[in-house]
């Protein structure tokens, strides 16, 4: 990628509807390229290793108004940190971590945003409900009050085609809109956090809200 960190990211921006979140994934990228991607415009900042992004945080802390997302597989016994640096958590992907994390934000006194993430296909390679799970889980869920459960999250098994990816994107929506009509009190899916640097405009045209996207704004990380 010869294009500067500037030109990626105002194609990209250029590229996607006002009403899609960038949300650049700074996971292995320096906290002063960060500050470069924040130059350019971006706000929205996701990682997925929480020692990691403390670090990182504290680096740029002058920056006040980042939005920090966790996209990562989230342990119980680091949950309480991830409420204390993520404004967002996408990866809440059973409930007994939801439960621990609402537990831990009554304690907190906060309300963080989060995702349900969801495996529209059987992937071992992916944590998160299955669609009958989280359908049978909804009702204990809706028991989280200190949870703003506003999303769901989805990443599509690799190796599968064009089609294949439209139709776990696709999915995602549907399901989206089938939970709503529950008219659950304390879920709102108002957005799907779907598709990344090799699928995203799928994603978008599937009813995506937030685009998680890495390397085709930072290049390879190593």
């Amino acid at each position: 990628m010869s294009s500067s960190i500037d030109e990626r990211i105002a194609y990209i921006r250029s590229s996607l509807p006002t009403s899609v979140r960038l949300i650049a994934v700074s996971k292995q990228v320096p906290a002063e390229v960060i500050r470069l991607a924040y130059n350019a415009g971006i706000r929205d900042f996701a990682e997925s290793r929480i020692q990691e992004a403390a670090s990182k945080q504290a680096q740029l802390q002058d920056l006040s108004d980042i939005t920090w997302h966790f996209i990562g597989h989230l342990q119980s016994n680091k949950a309480k940190k991830a409420l204390e640096l993520f404004e967002w958590i996408h990866s809440v992907d059973n409930l007994k971590l939801a439960q621990r994390l609402n537990q831990l934000a009554q304690q907190l006194g906060i309300s963080p945003k989060v995702c349900l993430q969801v495996k529209i296909l059987p992937d071992p390679q992916k944590s998160g409900w299955s669609v009958p799970e989280l359908l049978a889980d909804l009702e204990e869920l809706n028991q989280c009050q200190f949870l703003q459960i506003q999303g769901l999250m989805t990443i599509p098994p690799l190796e599968l085609t064009e089609a294949e990816i439209m139709n776990v994107f696709n999915s995602t929506y549907q399901l989206a809109k089938e939970i709503q009509l529950q008219n659950l009190p304390n879920i709102h899916i108002k957005h799907l956090s779907m598709g990344m640097s090799g699928d995203y405009q799928l994603a978008v045209q599937a009813g995506a809200t937030m685009v998680r996207l890495g390397t085709i704004l930072f290049g390879d990380r190593h």
